[in-house]
């Protein structure tokens, strides 16, 4: 799908040889299971970037999310790529393309942001740095998306984590935001204990705070942040596919990114299942607009 601007009105290549600190780039599609059509998240990262357009002038206003502009009073250092060709059904094709360009980005070196998509195109964007681990997962979903397989696929939305599990270069993960039901059967809830996971729910965070999730993640771990725009409450982010009630609040998302990088380093960043069809005055875009900021003013401050 062509992009019609870039996130913030950022650059769009790095023609001028800068290496930029982050770069940002769009897939569609991951692994859709059969005969299921996953072309509603195609317009996803497109959305958010319209909705970023209205805060393009102002990238050099004071943040207050952030203490500072976006940037620390320094050069733009964010660049956005687009997106990736991505074609549905095409499973192997899209995994192997988006796990490419994640190793392409981290060879730069820049800290890659991926915008999906469903939950499966998690699964090769963190198969990229499988050079560059350990890494850490912090997890923000509503769902521990542990199945081994659904309809005969093991690459689809509800088994990130299962296969991230598998990969030798994940050290651990932590998942927040858990809430109500979802595909987890007990199977699945012991296999992930077994693996070492870390639980947090949605109501611990309200109960408790953010250092709920961020006290078991070692402190200078290398983190990618995985963010399913379901983790957060529909009342903010109406734009999924599975609305739960009782989700976290847009300040206790964006004070675990800021926590992740004042503890540890955040070193890769996606945002998916945001779901365009069932958007609402394009809230859901506005949010994750906000919180893409959110995660690249915390990478450029904590390098």
């Amino acid at each position: 799908m062509p992009t019609s601007s870039s996130f913030l009105g950022f650059p769009t290549d790095l023609a001028d040889g800068r290496v930029p600190r982050a770069i940002i780039f769009g897939a569609g599609y991951g692994s859709t299971y059969p005969g299921e059509d996953s072309s509603g998240y195609v317009s996803a990262a497109n959305a958010i970037r319209a909705a970023s357009q209205d805060d393009a002038g102002l990238v050099e206003h004071w943040d207050f999310d952030l203490g500072g502009p976006l940037f620390g009073g320094g050069p733009a250092s964010c660049t956005d790529i687009g997106d990736i060709a991505t074609t549905m059904h095409d499973n192997a094709g899209n995994r192997a393309g988006i796990e490419a360009k994640t190793r392409e980005i981290l060879v730069s070196p820049a800290v890659p942001i991926l915008l999906g998509g469903d939950d499966s195109v998690v699964i090769p964007f963190l198969a990229g740095f499988a050079e560059h681990g350990p890494v850490w997962i912090l997890q923000i979903d509503a769902h521990i998306d542990w199945r081994d397989e659904l309809h005969g696929e093991r690459f689809g939305y509800s088994s990130p984590m299962r296969r991230a599990s598998e990969m030798p270069h994940v050290a651990g993960m932590v998942q927040v935001g858990l809430r109500s039901v979802g595909s987890a059967r007990l199977p699945e809830i012991e296999a992930a204990q077994h693996y070492g996971s870390r639980f947090v729910t949605a109501r611990e965070v309200h109960a408790i705070g953010v250092d709920a999730a961020l006290r078991h993640i070692p402190a200078g771990a290398r983190v990618v942040v995985t963010l399913d725009c379901d983790g957060l409450d529909p009342g903010i982010m109406p734009g999924v596919a599975a609305r739960t009630p009782g989700g976290l609040t847009y300040t206790q998302v964006i004070d675990l990114i800021a926590g992740v990088g004042q503890r540890a380093r955040i070193v890769g960043f996606d945002l998916v299942e945001f779901y365009p069809p069932a958007d609402i005055d394009g809230l859901t875009a506005q949010t994750a607009s906000r919180l893409l900021v959110n995660a690249i003013g915390t990478i450029v401050r904590h390098e």
